[in-house]
């Protein structure tokens, strides 16, 4: 059994550590690329690594004392794995500012994630930080190490049409400078179509068989550096699942189209602990991963990617080596075939992609039963190993039971706030302030009181029509009161953004 982790780690910016099984011991060769995948130590490589922050799993590593970096990396190359550095800065990770720290807000002049003079300053000093800890150390392949790739920035996509050419100025700035770190390792950038070369850009989301555009140069492998293996919780949110077939599906489409490495965002979720978990965001951290938030196998959906795992590595060789070809079965259906001519090595994909009905096809003389929505895994061409749509493994369910010694001389203690009045605040603005300059975010809980004057002209005639307040929010709470006297509170939420009282 391999698990796979991932770390994150809160410094001046964040790190990360994928995980990914290896072989062996590795060879001082280093690693590079071609169009169809990572070279480790000289070998082609199908990877299959997962992510996991571990200060979401009661941390044991820092850069001092429990937060020991250089010890951790030391683990994993012990446990005979290899480990993809994401160093960020900017994470996201569903945590609070992104794993980026205050203190940065408070430099002059900075716009984070642009072509900032200032942010750049320190997002370089950070990367040449991290990168020599792992020099000294001799953690990169190219050192015998166990990291085998990098990743820097992190699905900036999102927001660089909002910096417009100072946005695609940042992108190249950072690859490069990234690139001019010289780990020895390929360096990528997720959902990034234009990362400078030799960076590779990398598909995250649910289907990237399907939505990848593909690497922006064919002398790149496909690589996908996050498979959304759930959806984290949100407060008010409704509960969401992912279904370990179509976990599967997703997989084993991906690499069926040339997919190389596939990573499992979250592998291990984990509990964000005190306020590092982002606005709204609950404490429980992708719950539904292949291993619980408390570290347990989360079955089916751990069992059946592990025979995912083992029926993909028996196309190894094809999926390496073999050329591609598309054979079509039906109007939904299609064979996706790995072979060399002349060879005996032949893998093949039998892929239903209708999602409603099920279809009998016709591959090389033979027939096929292929579900709705689903792929057979044939590493021979001919020999059935694995169904996306047929889970065997076990099922298993999760139970608890309340702690004596956790719970023993435990008191709940309530505490009452007193709601303060405009006289009370010690800060007097015409607007209201910003909590996280007010807090320097060392708490998410903050007063703000305000008093509306109304005359006989504000009030209307009739008496049993009532002034009304609207409140526009993000899930704040209020509290309310006419001449001194309280007459209640209500909030709203993260679904209804208003509320009226």
């Amino acid at each position: 059994m391999t698990i796979y982790r991932q770390t994150l780690l809160l410094v001046l910016f964040s790190l990360w550590v994928v995980l990914v099984a290896s072989h062996g011991k590795k060879k001082n060769m280093g690693v590079t690329y071609d169009g169809r995948s990572l070279v480790v130590n000289g070998k082609r490589e199908l990877l299959f690594s997962g992510s996991n922050h571990y200060p979401s799993s009661t941390p044991d590593f820092n850069f001092e004392g429990n937060y020991d970096l250089v010890k951790f990396i030391k683990l994993i190359d012990e446990m005979g794995m290899y480990a993809t550095l994401r160093l960020g800065p900017f994470i996201q990770a569903e945590w609070n500012f992104g794993g980026l720290p205050y203190w940065l807000k408070e430099v002059n002049n900075i716009t984070f994630r642009t072509d900032n003079a200032p942010f750049k300053y320190h997002m370089k000093k950070f990367t040449k930080m991290i990168i020599k800890k792992m020099k000294d150390d001799k953690f990169f392949a190219s050192q015998g190490g166990p990291i085998i790739l990098a990743q820097i920035e992190n699905e900036y996509n999102s927001i660089q049409r909002a910096f417009k050419e100072s946005g695609t100025e940042y992108v190249q700035w950072a690859g490069n400078m990234a690139v001019g770190m010289k780990t020895g390792v390929p360096w990528v950038m997720c959902k990034q179509k234009d990362a400078p070369d030799p960076v590779i850009n990398t598909c995250n989301g649910r289907n990237c068989g399907d939505t990848f555009t593909g690497p922006n140069r064919p002398n790149k492998p496909s690589l996908w550096t996050e498979n959304w293996t759930a959806q984290f919780k949100r407060f008010g949110d409704p509960p969401s699942m992912r279904a370990a077939k179509d976990l599967a599906y997703s997989v084993a489409r991906f690499f069926s189209k040339n997919g190389t490495l596939a990573n499992y965002y979250m592998y291990h979720g984990g509990t964000n602990f005190g306020r590092t978990s982002s606005s709204f965001v609950t404490t429980r951290y992708y719950d539904e991963a292949p291993l619980d938030e408390f570290g347990m196998q989360k079955d089916p959906k751990w069992g059946h990617l592990r025979d995912l795992h083992v029926a993909l590595r028996l196309c190894k060789k094809a999926l390496l080596w073999g050329s591609t070809s598309v054979e079509k079965l039906g109007d939904e259906q299609e064979a996706r075939i790995y072979q060399n001519p002349g060879s005996h090595v032949c893998a093949a994909f039998l892929c239903n992609n209708a999602t409603r009905t099920p279809a009998t096809v016709t591959f090389r003389g033979k027939e096929y039963y292929l579900p709705q929505h689903s792929i057979r895994i044939l590493p021979d061409c001919k020999t059935v190993v694995y169904n996306t749509q047929n889970v065997v493994s076990q099922h298993n369910v999760r139970n608890f039971r309340k702690s004596k010694n956790a719970n023993k001389d435990r008191k709940w203690v309530m505490s009452r706030d007193v709601i303060p009045t405009i006289g009370d605040c010690h800060v007097k603005e015409q607007s209201t302030m910003e909590l996280f300059n007010q807090t320097n975010d060392t708490s998410d809980y903050l007063w703000y009181t305000t008093r509306v004057d109304l005359d006989d002209d504000d009030l209307p005639m009739r008496i049993d029509i009532l002034p009304v307040l609207q409140v526009h929010n993000l899930g704040h709470s209020m509290h309310a009161f006419v001449n001194g006297e309280y007459i209640g509170w209500a909030h709203g939420n993260h679904i209804e953004k208003t509320f009226t009282f």
